[in-house]
């Protein structure tokens, strides 16, 4: 079998792990600079805590986990136990010709009138149902014994049933699943918020480095497994917060040499406002979700994506102008302004971002460009206020390298009411290739020890183990080259080893507590004590 890897993922190279760890250590100082503090929470959740937040689009890309292990076990030990009766059962309603048995309800009374003791676990409908199935489709071969020949190849029927049984179970499990693979980290943050707020201090600023996963069709930039980098606060309404993030973003694509970034910002309170000015107000999620893919399908595949989704043309008509909708960032206020006189929701979204816009001008960016955008919905049902997506340098053909927004009542669908929270995210894998693009990334240096021991001689190994446990005690990074060298051919892979990882020191020679010590650098040679060498090295 040829090795592979599923699509979507990737295998990272020593080269690239450091590139990677540049830009998410660059993001996490940034992140602390703010003020942030950092969390981590589980790969996989709960599916009830994912479903349901990220609207149809968004749960079709859920990755969920087959229940295995200890529930496939508990399976083992119900169905086992329990198929004496229901085979006992099924046999008798068939000789009958009544179809009673047949019924879920029939056979769990059936059941439970053989179980008084409560002794057995019953299964679940649908698994008494996908069992029941089995059993039709070998009832050929239960009827072809009789009474006696029945008693003694029950183990046989039992085998070719459950056979049966486990390959529909399997073809059904992508609905025998309670758990999920993480979407994003900002859902997961809301449970954690919840679950651990008597522990929090309010406003709580966290940030969180892990991997997410998506169901997606991989393309370039686009991953089934791929890093968030989020930073969020709950527990205030202040739109200082929204300030303050568009300054994170500057910071961090200008501490990463990537000038010229366009962070577009929007609100999701113009969005209902328009849609309610437009008459779509009951069709507000459709009418966002087509409006985000401007960029994408154009205006007429807008337009031709409202009409499915049963958005009248005349409110279709009244939207236009927001498909060429230009300007400085204050005329495009003042136009929303106008349109959204009759909606106190809308009018209200435009007095938010107008904060944030006046804020930043007065407070100046570094290198990013903050631009309204009035079609940025990010389809995601939870944002309420500010909605953030960053863009790659012009020329760069990328998608999204950064997003989020504010969410007011997230954490509410757990449970906790009124705690405001507002997050954005970096997208690792994506900057990284707008990084490579633009070659951007500084000359790496792989982790490699300054000395290596060379062995050429295996009488003096211990000696050599002495040496590097002093050095390393002395944080002098040292490494032993294993394989024994004794013929010329081996002892050149050695030194060849020594080149491939540019290591600077060898000691290639140990006589008398006297170590040969080489700088490949400059060619010089010296003999000297192990506390010469320490000293050399340190």
């Amino acid at each position: 079998m040829k090795p592979s890897i599923p699509k979507g993922t990737r295998d990272f190279s020593p080269t690239e792990v450091a590139n990677r760890t540049y830009i998410m250590n660059t993001i996490k100082t940034s992140f602390e600079t703010f003020g942030f503090q950092p969390i981590e929470t589980p790969s996989f959740e709960n599916s009830s805590t994912l479903m349901g937040k990220y609207g149809e689009e968004g749960d079709r890309l859920i990755f969920k986990i087959l229940n295995s292990g200890d529930y496939f076990s508990s399976i083992d030990f119900k169905v086992n136990s329990l198929f004496p009766s229901i085979l006992y059962h099924y046999i008798e309603s068939i000789k009958s010709g009544s179809i009673e048995y047949l019924q879920i309800n029939n056979l769990k009374k059936q059941l439970k009138s053989t179980n008084k003791d409560n002794s057995l676990q019953l299964p679940n409908d649908e698994l008494l149902i996908i069992l029941l199935s089995s059993l039709d489709k070998n009832s050929d071969l239960i009827l072809s014994f009789d009474d006696e020949d029945l008693e003694k190849n029950k183990d046989y029927i039992k085998d070719v049933i459950l056979k049966t049984f486990y390959e529909e179970l399997i073809q059904k499990a992508k609905n025998i699943s309670e758990k999920a693979l993480r979407y994003d980290l900002t859902v997961p943050f809301a449970r954690y918020v919840v679950q651990h707020q008597n522990e929090i201090t309010f406003p709580f600023k966290r940030y969180q480095v892990q991997p997410v996963w998506r169901a997606d069709r991989p393309q370039k930039g686009r991953f089934r497994e791929f890093f968030q980098c989020d930073a969020d606060v709950v527990g205030s309404k202040s739109l200082w917060q929204e300030v303050e993030f568009v300054q994170l973003y500057d910071s961090v694509f200008g501490k990463l040499g990537l000038s010229e970034t366009t962070i577009k910002i929007n609100n999701r309170k113009i969005l209902s406002g328009i849609a309610e000015v437009i008459g779509a107000q009951d069709k507000l999620i459709d009418f966002t979700v087509a409006l985000d893919k401007l960029d994408k399908i154009g205006k007429d595949g807008v337009v031709k994506e409202m009409l499915s989704k049963g958005i009248t043309e005349d409110a279709i008509e009244k939207v236009q102008p927001l498909f060429n909708f230009t300007g400085s960032n204050l005329e495009k206020l003042a136009s929303l302004e106008s349109m959204l006189q009759t909606s106190e929701e809308g009018k209200n979204g435009v007095e938010e971002l107008r904060f944030v816009i006046n804020a930043i001008e007065e407070l100046g960016l570094a290198s990013a460009n903050l631009e309204v955008d009035v079609t940025l919905a990010r389809g995601l049902n939870y944002y309420t206020g500010a909605i953030f997506e960053v863009s790659a340098p012009k020329g760069v053909k990328m998608g999204s390298i950064g997003g989020g927004g504010r969410y007011d009542d997230l954490t509410g669908i757990f449970g906790l009411k009124d705690v405001s929270g507002v997050g954005i995210s970096f997208g690792l894998d994506r900057i990284y290739l707008v990084l490579e693009e633009l070659g951007l990334f500084k000359s790496v240096d792989l982790p490699k020890p300054k000395v290596i021991f060379l062995n050429f001689d295996a009488s003096t190994d211990v000696l050599k183990m002495k040496a590097l446990k002093s050095l390393r005690e002395n944080n002098i990074k040292s490494e032993f080259y294993p394989d024994l060298g004794e013929s010329n051919k081996a002892q050149k892979r050695q030194w060849k080893y020594v080149t491939n990882r540019e290591i600077e020191f060898v000691v290639s020679e140990v006589e008398n507590d006297v170590f040969t010590l080489k700088n490949m650098i400059s060619g010089e040679q010296t003999n000297c004590s192990l506390s010469e060498l320490v000293e050399k090295l340190n």
